[in-house]
C-alpha cells in the first residue's frame, strides 16, 4: 500500500477555533498528507470565528461552550448520525483520533464496530489540568478513561519517549510509537533577536528578559511562574519579564507580575523575533507532551529553564542547554534562573547548545513518521 491508497478521517477536538500547539501539529500533519497524496477529512466542533484557517476539508461537529469557565473551547455532544453519515460517505480507512473527548471516545467506538483500524495520536496530559480547577479529585477517573481509550486503539504515537513511558505506567499496552514535532527555522534562529524591539518595550539593553510564552492559562504553571519572578525580586537579581501570548488568566496573571511586559499574540516573524529577544525562556508547566515552544527558543538560541516534566526532559539536556528543575520548587527555579541571569558567559553557552540540539527537529520527516506508523498499522492487520 502507499500513501495516496490512505483515506483518513481525523477526530479533533479543537483543530482551529482556538490556537495552541496540538492544533498547530495537527494542521502541519493534514499539510503533508494532502501534499503526499493522502485523503483526509478533519471532524472538529468549529466557532465563526476561529483562530486561523484550517488545513484541509474541515466538517463542523455540534458542540456546547466547555463548563468551568472555559467556554472559550468547545465539547462536542456526541457522534451524531449526520457526521456518521458525512464519515460512512467518505470510507476511511483509518480513523485518526487525537483527544479522549466525547467524540473520540464514541468515534472509537463505531470505529471499532465498523472494524476500522483505530490510530491515536496523544497531544495534552489532560490529568494535569483537574488540579488548577480545584477539583483534583477527579484525577483518577480521568486517568482510568484515558487509559481505556488507549487500549482500545490499535496503534498511538506519542511526540515524545516520556510520555510513551507515561502510558505505559497507567498500564496502556496498545503498540506505541514517536510522532515528533518541528520547528520552522526560518523563523525561531538567533539572527531574529533584536534589541531595538526590546527598546520598544521599555526592557534595557542591561536587563536579563525572562520570557513566557503560550496561551495564559492557569495549567500553564503561571502560579509558579509567578511565584518565581517574587523570589527573584527578592533576591535582587536584575531582570525584566516578557510575556509573549493571550488567554483567559491574563488579568490574573498581570496581577502577580505587575512589572512585566505584555506583548500580546504574536505570529509569524514577529513572533519568532519576539522569542528570539528573550535571554531566557522559563517554562514551569507539567502538562505538555513535547513542548512546541520550549523547541522553538531552543532553536532560537535562548536557554531554557523547565520543569522535571513530560516533554521537556526529552528537550532539554540539564546544565547544557539550560536547566530542569523539580515541578513546583520555585527555590531551585530561582536558583537556576538566577545563575543563567548572572553569568553571561553560561546563558550565552546554553543557548549556543540549544540551538544545535534543536536542528533535528524538522517538520517533514516528523510528518512522514505518521505515514510509516499508519502504514505499518495496515500492514500488521494484512499479515
Amino acid at each position: 500500500m502507499e500513501p495516496g491508497d490512505l483515506r483518513v478521517a481525523l477526530f479533533s477536538g479543537n483543530y482551529n477555533y482556538v490556537r495552541d500547539g496540538a492544533n498547530q501539529a495537527l494542521n502541519k500533519l493534514v499539510g503533508h498528507l494532502l501534499a503526499r497524496g493522502v485523503k483526509v477529512r478533519v471532524y472538529s466542533p468549529t466557532t465563526d470565528t476561529p483562530a486561523f484557517p484550517p488545513v484541509g476539508d474541515l466538517v463542523s461537529v455540534p458542540a456546547v461552550a466547555m463548563p468551568g469557565g472555559r467556554d472559550e473551547f468547545k465539547l462536542a455532544r456526541g457522534f451524531p448520525a449526520k457526521i456518521r453519515r458525512d464519515v460512512e460517505a467518505f470510507a476511511p480507512n483509518i480513523v485518526h483520533l487525537s483527544a479522549p473527548d466525547i467524540l473520540g471516545h464514541r468515534a472509537l467506538t463505531w470505529a471499532r464496530k465498523q472494524g476500522l483500524p483505530t490510530f491515536i495520536s496523544m497531544h495534552t496530559r489532560f490529568e494535569t489540568y483537574p488540579p488548577y480547577y480545584h477539583i483534583g479529585f477527579v484525577v483518577p477517573l480521568v486517568i482510568k478513561l484515558a487509559t481505556r481509550f488507549y487500549n482500545r486503539a490499535e496503534q498511538i504515537v506519542v511526540p515524545a519517549p516520556s510520555s510513551g513511558e507515561l502510558l505505559r505506567s497507567w498500564g496502556v499496552t496498545t503498540p506505541i510509537s514517536i510522532w515528533s514535532r518541528g520547528v520552522d527555522h526560518d523563523r525561531f534562529n538567533p539572527q531574529a533577536r533584536s534589541l531595538e524591539w526590546r527598546q520598544s518595550l521599555g526592557i534595557a539593553d542591561d536587563e536579563v528578559a525572562i520570557g513566557f510564552l503560550g496561551r495564559l492559562v492557569l495549567e500553564k504553571g503561571l502560579d509558579i511562574f509567578a511565584e518565581v519572578i517574587a523570589a527573584l525580586k527578592a533576591r535582587g537579581i536584575r531582570h525584566r519579564v516578557m510575556v509573549i501570548g493571550e488567554g483567559p488568566a491574563r488579568g490574573w496573571f498581570a496581577s502577580q507580575v505587575p512589572e512585566a511586559v505584555f506583548t500580546g499574540f504574536q505570529s509569524g516573524d514577529a513572533l519568532g523575533r519576539a522569542v528570539a529577544s528573550m535571554d531566557v525562556f522559563f517554562n514551569p508547566s507539567v502538562t505538555e507532551t513535547f513542548g512546541n515552544v520550549t523547541a522553538e527558543a531552543m532553536a532560537a538560541g535562548v536557554p531554557v529553564v523547565a520543569a522535571i516534566a513530560t516533554g521537556a526532559v526529552d528537550l532539554v539536556q540539564d546544565g547544557v542547554t539550560g536547566f530542569l528543575v523539580p515541578p513546583r520548587d520555585v527555590g531551585a527555579y530561582a536558583d537556576a534562573i538566577g545563575r543563567l541571569a548572572q553569568d553571561d558567559a553560561l546563558r550565552l553557552a546554553a543557548g549556543r547548545a540549544g540551538h544545535e540540539a534543536a536542528k533535528v527537529y524538522e517538520w517533514d520527516p516528523v510528518n512522514e513518521a505518521v505515514i510509516d506508523a499508519y502504514l505499518a498499522m495496515l500492514a500488521r492487520r494484512a499479515s
